[in-house]
């Protein structure tokens, strides 16, 4: 059931459709993010969006992830940051460019000092502002998997995100925020947040290691996200499910087999949904009311990831499913989720 007169309401559109709403639905808009191969620009400067390289499956149209909020709404920009905000909710995106951004210095690779600067520039708006809580990130670069620098290139962005954690005074473990980070078929670093004046409750998986507690053999920094986020808006529990994969433990598992992995992820998703309403018995989340966000790897996957998520979840549900890149080169699908918001038409 989508809750009524929610605060938040999450609404995917064809991006075809994006530059018509006008008028008092625009006005409602926070912002967003448009997903085709090749990237386009969409045809408006207001509510901030991004335009990342990410293919669809075959035959589907190009999508925009439209994010509306239920309180008067203004925009601004500081730095290189589009942002639009209300009393209670703001959402911002940044794109840089490596090669202009990122120049290496020293050891610091083009990416790792591109990735210190957006986040850096991300918590000066946020502290400017005066929101306390991120209610989640999302970070899309292309070759994330790639070796440069002697080094992974997520490994990169996990030193550079970090390192604009601690330079100011963010805990890099315990209450974080609920993130992702996905591989793009080109472009730029792209990062989008939701914050909120709020108190987000950092959820953890039994069946995981916590991420930033990973072992050293998954990089010289740990991954800075919890794995959901809980909030109360406007009287309402809402839940943001970071990037789940196939992890149990800190360890890979199923390689090679997507019906085992994308079955895997969703055994996650469900302890965290338990997790979650066990910190929040009234929210009562279920996994047939979240709406989700599937990256899978290899295209001639997706409609074993699709049937395979029917059969778990039993009923149908709200989902994008995209081709990327996934943080780890043994992982074949990741799957991101929210819920507890209204779930579009907004």
């Amino acid at each position: 059931m989508t809750p009524a007169h929610a605060m938040l309401c999450l609404e995917i559109v064809p991006a075809s459709r994006l530059s018509r709403l006008a008028g008092e639905k625009m006005d409602a808009v926070l912002g967003g993010a448009c997903f085709s191969h090749p990237a386009r620009a969409r045809d408006i400067s207001d509510p901030p969006f991004l335009a990342v390289d990410m293919p669809l499956p075959s035959g589907e149209e190009a999508v925009c992830e439209v994010w509306h909020a239920h309180e008067p709404l203004q925009s601004g920009r500081q730095g290189p940051i589009r942002y639009r905000q209300g009393d209670t909710l703001l959402f911002g995106c940044v794109s840089l460019d490596e090669t202009v951004a990122g120049v290496s210095h020293g050891a610091r690779s083009p990416l790792q000092v591109a990735t210190d600067a957006a986040y850096r520039s991300i918590f000066d708006l946020l502290d400017t502002l005066g929101y306390d809580a991120i209610l989640r990130f999302w970070n899309y670069f292309p070759e994330i998997n790639r070796e440069s620098h002697d080094i992974e290139r997520y490994r990169q962005f996990n030193i550079g995100r970090q390192d604009a954690f601690l330079a100011h005074g963010r805990s890099v473990a315990g209450n974080v925020p609920a993130a992702c980070a996905l591989g793009s078929a080109g472009g730029a670093l792209h990062i989008a947040f939701l914050a909120a004046r709020a108190n987000v409750i950092g959820i953890e998986n039994p069946r995981q290691v916590s991420a930033y507690d990973y072992p050293s053999q998954y990089g010289p920094r740990s991954p800075t996200f919890a794995r959901a986020g809980l909030v109360n808006l406007g009287g309402r529990d809402m839940l943001f499910i970071s990037g789940t994969a196939s992890i149990v433990g800190h360890q890979t598992l199923h390689h090679g087999d997507i019906v085992a992995q994308t079955r895997e992820c969703l055994q996650n998703i469900a302890a965290i949904v338990a997790e979650a309403n066990r910190q929040a018995p009234a929210a009562n989340f279920r996994l047939d009311e979240l709406a989700y966000k599937v990256y899978v790897r290899q295209p001639d996957d997706l409609d074993t990831v699709r049937r395979e998520m029917a059969q778990f979840i039993g009923g149908p549900t709200s989902a994008v499913f995209l081709q990327a890149d996934v943080c780890r080169a043994d992982l074949l699908v990741e799957i991101e989720a929210s819920g507890g918001h209204a779930i579009g038409p907004c």
